[in-house]
């Protein structure tokens, strides 16, 4: 057991998403309790009948208990492995156990092809338990995707909508068409953002990871252009920049700057009022460094455990709070996963002294 558990391991270490820190616990899961499920199935008698009804999948359940191997599934799909991740974990297991097990075999006997055809049986079996609770968890993750994404386009398209009502109309006063433009433009940004997270979201979903086309550029001016964008979302809040030492390196840029907007807008809406969101950059000779900054409710702990995983949101300090709401759940993601496409890190702390920070450190690539 141990030895197969070793290698199990290290395979899905080597076949986790990248980016991942999921700690050995994490990465084993539940493989012991799948490996003594395998060894009770082959040492349990099956008529022919039996085996007949299992390789159609008609056999009888276990009374609705969930098995190990339909929990791993699930808990898979939650670590955002991909459904051939997952799938080349019990292809690694098979060929470890066949490896480890045939030179112990004397001759090929009857017992012994029975033996296998069983073990490969029991095998399939705990890969179809797998598939089905990963699946499942991964349509119901789509359905509430989509009516995330339906609530939160509707503020933005019905501000549009209005405003197409009220410039129809003959007596709107010529004052008032720079607010309303400034609410148009508004309104589009937060549309944009949202398509723009979407597209990230699907392509890494799709097992193409975060697309990046790096480049040596000044880091600090597309922090710049960063805290433009987030102040146009958010003209009410005060956002502060600091910059220091040299921010030169290889990035890309559109990524880093959507980056720093997800970054500068989840803490604008979760600011207190009144308070400053900071963004500061810092050169060093091996890294990058980049810290947003903002004061308002702390952040659970057991929220900072999750806070990067997709469809993730935290509630705001008050349901009557009108500033605008941007997020699908993705942007924090979205940041997550373009930091790792960057070979950098990314991590977040909370506490009532020092605020809630994010920082991203870049490792310093040049040309």
């Amino acid at each position: 057991m141990t030895g197969i558990l070793e290698e199990w391991t290290a395979f899905a270490k080597k076949a986790a998403p990248a980016g991942g820190a999921m700690t050995d616990l994490a990465l084993t899961d539940h493989a012991q309790a799948i490996l003594c499920a395998i060894a009770t199935d082959i040492e349990t008698h099956q008529s022919q009948q039996q085996q007949f009804e299992k390789s159609q999948g008609d056999e009888d359940d276990d009374g609705g208990q969930e098995s190990a191997a339909a929990i791993h599934g699930r808990l898979r799909q939650a670590s955002n492995f991909s459904l051939l991740q997952l799938s080349s974990e019990f292809r690694a297991l098979r060929a470890t156990v066949l490896r480890r097990w045939l030179p112990h075999v004397q001759q090929m006997s009857e017992t012994a092809m029975q033996e296998m055809v069983r073990f490969n049986e029991a095998i399939d079996q705990a890969l179809a338990e797998s598939i089905v609770t990963y699946s499942a968890r991964a349509d119901r993750t789509r359905d509430l995707f989509l009516a995330v994404l339906g609530h939160d386009l509707r503020a933005p398209l019905a501000t549009v909508s209005l405003a197409g009502d009220l410039l129809a109309r003959p007596d709107f006063p010529v004052e008032q068409l720079g607010t309303l433009g400034k609410r148009v433009k508004r309104s589009a940004m937060m549309m944009g953002t949202m398509v723009t997270d979407l597209l990230g979201f699907t392509s890494v979903q799709m097992g193409a990871g975060m697309p990046t086309t790096r480049a040596m550029l000044d880091a600090g001016e597309v922090c710049a252009a960063a805290v433009a964008d987030a102040r146009a979302m958010y003209p009410g809040a005060t956002i502060v920049f600091r910059k220091a030492g040299d921010l030169a390196g290889a990035f890309d840029a559109v990524r880093l700057q959507q980056l720093v907007t997800n970054l500068l807008i989840n803490a604008a809406q979760y600011s207190a009022r009144g308070c400053d969101v900071t963004l500061e950059a810092q050169g060093g000779p091996e890294a990058i460094t980049l810290s947003i900054r903002n004061f308002g409710a702390v952040i659970p702990e057991e929220s900072l455990k999750t806070i990067f995983q997709p469809l993730v949101q935290l509630n705001p300090d008050s349901e009557a709070d009108a500033r605008p709401k941007t997020s699908l759940g993705l942007g924090l993601f979205i940041a997550h996963e373009t930091t790792a496409a960057h070979g950098g890190q990314i991590t977040v702390t909370s506490d009532a002294t020092a605020g809630t920070v994010f920082s991203v450190d870049f490792p310093r690539l040049r040309a």
